[in-house]
C-alpha cells in the first residue's frame, strides 16, 4: 500500500485542495529549514494572508530537524523513530472544518483505509477539552482516551499568535515487543507509538498571556509517514521498513557486514543522513561553513564518522545516493536529475574528510585516555578548527563514552574565533519580514506585472506602506515606504534577476522592487508628497536594458555549460544584475582555461547568430515535455512561462529577457571559482559593462606596453626576463669573486663554523657547507640593514640546530627555531653581533664536549 498515495487521495476526496510539498528551505526568515508540515501554510494561519480560495488542503511535506529549536539530530540512530529527514502527511482547514470533522476524517483513514486494528489504537486529548472527548467517544470508548496536560497536547506557534489544544492517535506496538518500565500509554517508552496529532487553533495568545476565541477556527495535523510506513509493514522500528531497510542493506553490501538492530546504530544514521544530505543537495543547498549549508555538512560528517567506525577508509556515502533515488524518486522526480551531480557533491565532501578523520579520532582518543569527568574544550575547538569535526559529532562521540563536554571553554575559543574572523554566525539569513498584506490581498488581489511590454506606464496608487510595511494614507516628501500600483512596469526581484529600478515621475525614485506574498511593492524615496488614489506615471531605469541582457546571456550560458562540461551540469544559484551575471553550478572540479575559453566562445556565437526570442505560456506538463530547464525551489503554477532562443536555450522562465540575443552585444567571462565542494562559479559581463571591461583591459594594456617599452608586449616580457638573467648571472659572478674564506675550526672531529657572510643566501651556504663536509655544526650570520639574519645547520653531530638558534637569537633581540639539522632566526640588534658570535662558539664547543 502506498501510504502517502492514499492519504492524498482520501482527503481529495474531502474536497481538500492537493498542494505539493514545499522545498526545505522554508520561504520564512525565522526559520532554517521546513521542519512541520503547517509551515508553508504558516502566514495563513497567523493571518498575514487570506486563506486560499478553497479553505481546504493536504499535503506530504518534506521536513527537517538538525538545528535550533526542533533538533532531533543527537538522537538519530539510537532511537526506532527519530530522524533528521522524515515526510509529514497532513491535512488543514483555514477557518472551515473543526474538530467534529478533523477527529471523524482522521479516524476513516486509519481504521477504514490503512484498517489499522480498532483494540490497538488510544487517543489524549487536551485535559481541559471536554468537547474533544465527547467527538472521540463515537469510535473509541473512554477507557482509551486520556487527559494530558499543557506539556502534551497544547500547541501554540509562539509565545503570541494562534494557539489551541490538540488530540494525538497512539498506536499499541504490544507488550510482546515492548516491555520496560517506560511502557505504558503516556510514558516515554516506544510501545505506545503517536502517530497522528491532530491541532485544534481556537485561540489568539496576546502579549499579556491572555487567550481569546478566534471567530474562525482552524485545523493543522500532522502524522509521519515514516511511522505509519512501519506499523503497516510490522516493523517495530522505522528503519525497518522499506523506505529504509534498501539502505541498510546496501551498506551492508558495500562494509561486507551484516547488519543487527542492537549493534547498528551507526547503519541507522547513515541511512537517515543519506536521505538528508540528498534532498538537501538536490534542493540546491551547498556544503559550507555556515547556516544551512553547515548543517548539511555536519550531517554527512556525522554519517561519514559512522561509517569510519564500521570499517569505511574511503568515500561510500555517495554509493547510497541511487537506492535512496529507487525508493523516492517517482514521488519526488528531481531527486534522479540531480542525482549525478549530487553524488560527485558528496564525494568531494566525504574525500576531505577523510583525510583528516583519522587524524581527528587519534587526538580525540588521546585526550580520552587523560579524561576523567570532563572533556577539555580546547581540544574540542581544535578538532573542529584543525580537523572539521563539527562539535556535535564530538559530543556524540563522546556519548558513547558516557563523557560530558566543557562546552563552556569551546565556547569561549569559538567566540574568540568569530570576533577575529568578524563573521559572527546570523542564522537563517534575512530578517523576517511582517506587515499589513492580508489587507491588501484582501482588498485588491495581486496586481498586473506589464512589464513584459512595457516599460513605461501610468498607475494608480492602491496602498501605500511605510518602512515597517504598516499602512499610511500618504508618504511625505523625503520619506521612504513601499506603494503598491494597480499595475506596475516594474519587475520584482525573482529567479536571480534583481529588482527594477526607476522613478513615479514627479514624485519618487524606485530604489527596489519586491514581491511579497505575491504583492508586486517598489521601494521609493518620495520627492513630493504622495497619497493613495494619485495616478503616477512609472518609468522603469534604463538600467533594465543591461539587466535583459544578463538574464538571457545566463540562459545561453546555462545551455552551453550542459554541451561543454556534460549534462550532470545542474543550476546551484544565480545573479542577475545590470553590470554582471553570476552562475553557480554543480561541477566536480574548476573549469580549464580551455573549457572556459570554448564556452565563451560558443556563447558569443549564439549571440551572434541574432536569434529571435519567443515566449510561450503553456501546462507545467507540456513545458517539462518540451525539454525546458526548471529550477528547483521556484514555485510555479499550473501554468508556466517558458522562455526560448530557438534551440539555444529552452527554460521556465518569469523573467525579462532581450528580444534577440545580437541585442546582448558580447559576453565576457571575468572569473571562474570554488563556491563549495563540487559547486563552481563563474562570473561574466554583457553591454555596456562588457564595454567597460574592454576598457578598462586595454587601458592596463597601454600601462603595460608603456612599462615594457614595446608594443609588443610579449616581445618586451621576454627582453626584460632576458635581461634579469643577465643581471643575476653577473651578481652571482660578482658575489664569488667578492668571497671572504669561511673561517672552520675542528672540535672532536666535527667541523665547526662560526661566522658572518658579507653577501649571498646564508641558507643555500649552510647547504653548500653540509655538503662539502661528513659532519658540520656551522652558525652564520648576515646584516641586512639593521637587521641581522641567522642559520645554523648541524650534520651527523650530537648538537641539535634548533636548540642553537633559541639560545643564540635572543642575544640580538629577536628569535626564531626549527628542526635538529636545520633552524633560522633573525634579530635587531646588530650592535650585539660579536658578543652572539662568542656566545656561539662557546655553546657549540661545550654541546659537543
Amino acid at each position: 500500500m502506498d501510504i502517502r498515495e492514499e492519504f492524498l487521495k482520501f482527503f481529495e476526496s474531502k474536497n481538500h485542495d492537493r498542494v505539493d510539498s514545499a522545498p526545505l528551505v522554508p520561504d520564512d526568515a525565522t526559520l532554517l529549514f521546513n521542519n512541520a508540515g503547517m509551515v508553508p501554510f504558516k502566514s495563513i494561519f497567523t493571518g498575514e494572508v487570506p486563506a486560499p480560495q478553497n479553505p481546504r488542503a493536504t499535503s506530504c511535506q518534506t521536513c527537517l530537524r538538525a538545528g535550533g529549536k526542533h533538533n532531533d539530530l543527537e538522537n538519530v540512530g539510537h532511537t526506532a523513530r527519530h530522524h533528521t529527514f522524515f515526510e509529514m502527511l497532513g491535512n488543514f482547514s483555514f477557518g472551515n472544518y473543526f474538530k467534529e470533522d478533523a477527529i471523524d476524517y482522521a479516524w476513516e483513514f486509519i481504521t477504514k483505509v490503512i484498517e489499522l486494528p480498532v483494540d490497538r489504537l488510544w487517543v489524549t486529548v487536551h485535559e481541559s477539552d471536554d468537547e474533544a472527548e465527547e467527538l472521540w467517544l463515537k469510535h473509541v470508548s473512554k477507557d482509551r482516551i486520556m487527559r494530558l496536560g499543557d506539556a502534551d497536547n497544547f500547541w501554540q506557534m509562539g509565545d503570541t499568535g494562534p494557539c489551541g489544544p490538540c488530540s494525538e492517535i497512539f498506536y499499541d506496538q504490544g507488550a510482546e515487543n515492548f516491555s520496560g518500565p517506560e511502557d505504558y500509554m503516556g510514558g516515554e517508552g516506544d510501545r505506545f507509538l503517536e502517530i497522528w496529532n491532530l491541532v485544534f487553533m481556537q485561540y489568539e495568545r496576546s502579549a499579556d498571556g491572555k487567550m481569546t476565541e478566534l471567530p474562525k477556527p482552524s485545523i493543522d495535523t500532522g502524522m509521519g509517514l515514516e511511522r505509519v510506513v512501519a506499523i503497516k509493514e510490522g516493523a517495530t522500528s522505522n528503519y525497518g521498513s522499506s523506505l529504509f531497510m534498501p539502505i541498510i542493506r546496501k551498506v551492508e553490501e558495500l562494509i561486507g557486514r551484516e547488519y543487527a538492530y542492537d549493534t547498528g546504530a551507526s547503519y541507522r544514521v547513515i541511512a537517515d543522513h543519506i536521505r538528508t544530505a540528498l534532498f538537501l543537495l538536490a534542493q540546491g543547498t551547498n556544503f559550507s561553513n555556515e547556516g544551512r549549508g553547515y548543517v548539511l555538512r555536519r550531517i554527512l560528517r556525522r554519517a561519514v564518522r559512522h561509517g569510519y567506525l564500521l570499517g569505511f577508509r574511503e568515500p561510500f556515502m555517495h554509493k547510497l545516493v541511487d537506492t535512496v533515488v529507487a525508493i523516492m524518486g517517482s514521488e519526488y522526480d528531481y531527486l534522479a536529475s540531480k542525482s549525478e551531480a549530487v553524488k560527485e557533491q558528496i564525494e568531494l565532501e566525504e574525500a576531505r574528510f577523510f583525510k583528516t578523520i583519522e587524524s581527528g579520532i587519534a587526538l580525540f582518543e588521546e585526550e580520552l585516555e587523560n579524561t576523567k569527568e570532563v572533556f577539555s574544550g580546547e581540544v574540542a575547538f581544535k578538532l573542529y578548527d584543525t580537523f572539521g569535526f563539527p562539535l556535535d559529532l564530538t559530543e556524540d562521540m563522546l556519548k558513547s563514552h558516557n563523557m560530558k563536554l566543557d562546552s563552556d571553554r569551546f565556547e569561549e575559543l569559538m567566540l574568540e574565533q568569530r570576533t577575529r574572523a568578524k563573521a559572527a554566525w546570523k542564522g537563517s539569513g534575512d530578517d523576517a519580514v511582517h506587515g499589513d498584506f492580508k489587507s491588501l490581498l484582501e482588498q485588491f488581489g495581486e496586481n498586473t506585472f506589464i512589464g513584459y511590454d512595457f516599460t513605461t506606464h501610468s498607475g494608480e496608487v492602491q496602498a501605500l506602506l511605510d518602512e515597517n510595511f504598516k499602512h499610511a494614507e500618504s508618504l511625505a516628501c523625503g520619506s521612504k515606504g513601499w506603494v503598491l500600483l494597480d499595475i506596475t512596469p516594474f519587475y520584482a526581484e525573482s529567479g536571480g534577476q534583481c529588482g527594477d529600478t526607476g522613478e513615479l515621475e514627479g514624485y519618487a525614485k524606485v530604489l527596489d522592487t519586491k514581491k511579497f506574498f505575491g504583492l508586486n511593492l517598489s521601494q521609493i524615496e518620495v520627492s513630493k508628497d504622495l497619497s493613495v488614489g494619485n495616478v503616477v506615471d512609472c518609468i522603469v531605469d534604463i538600467s533594465r536594458n543591461e539587466i535583459t541582457k544578463h538574464h538571457s546571456a545566463t540562459h545561453l550560458l546555462h545551455a552551453v555549460l550542459f554541451d561543454v562540461l556534460g549534462d550532470h551540469i545542474s543550476q546551484a544559484g544565480s545573479l542577475v544584475e545590470a553590470d554582471r551575471l553570476r552562475f553557480d553550478f554543480s561541477h566536480p572540479k574548476g573549469v580549464s582555461a580551455e573549457e572556459l575559453a570554448e564556452i565563451e566562445r560558443r556563447v558569443n556565437n549564439e549571440v551572434l547568430r541574432g536569434i529571435a526570442a519567443k515566449t510561450e505560456v503553456m501546462s507545467i506538463e507540456d513545458a517539462k515535455k518540451s525539454g525546458a530547464k526548471a529550477q528547483f525551489g521556484e514555485k510555479y503554477g499550473d501554468e508556466v512561462r517558458v522562455v526560448s532562443f530557438a534551440n539555444a536555450s529552452v527554460e521556465f522562465c518569469g523573467g525579462v529577457h532581450v528580444q534577440n540575443t545580437a541585442n546582448i552585444g558580447s559576453f565576457i567571462i571575468t572569473k571562474e571559482s570554488g563556491v563549495s565542494a563540487g559547486v563552481r562559479r563563474i562570473e561574466a559581463v554583457c553591454g555596456q559593462a562588457a564595454y567597460n571591461y574592454f576598457i578598462s583591459q586595454r587601458a592596463v594594456l597601454n600601462e603595460v606596453q608603456a612599462e615594457v617599452k614595446n608594443l609588443d608586449i610579449m616581445a618586451g616580457i621576454s627582453r626584460i626576463k632576458s635581461n634579469i638573467k643577465e643581471l643575476k648571472a653577473e651578481l652571482l659572478e660578482a658575489q664569488n669573486s667578492a668571497k671572504v674564506e669561511i673561517q672552520t675550526s675542528e672540535i672532536h672531529g666535527v667541523t665547526v663554523i662560526v661566522d658572518e657572510l658579507a653577501t649571498g643566501d646564508i641558507k643555500e651556504k649552510i647547504d653548500e657547507l653540509k655538503n662539502q663536509n661528513d659532519s658540520l655544526c656551522a652558525i652564520l650570520f648576515q646584516v641586512k640593514g639593521d637587521k641581522v639574519l641567522i642559520a645554523a645547520g648541524v650534520k651527523n653531530a650530537k648538537a641539535k640546530a634548533g636548540d642553537w638558534i633559541k639560545v643564540i637569537a635572543p642575544l640580538l633581540g629577536g628569535g626564531g627555531g626549527g628542526r635538529p639539522d636545520f633552524a633560522q632566526a633573525g634579530g635587531k640588534d646588530v650592535t650585539k653581533l660579536a658578543q652572539a658570535k662568542e656566545a656561539a662558539l662557546a655553546f657549540i664547543t661545550e654541546a659537543l664536549a
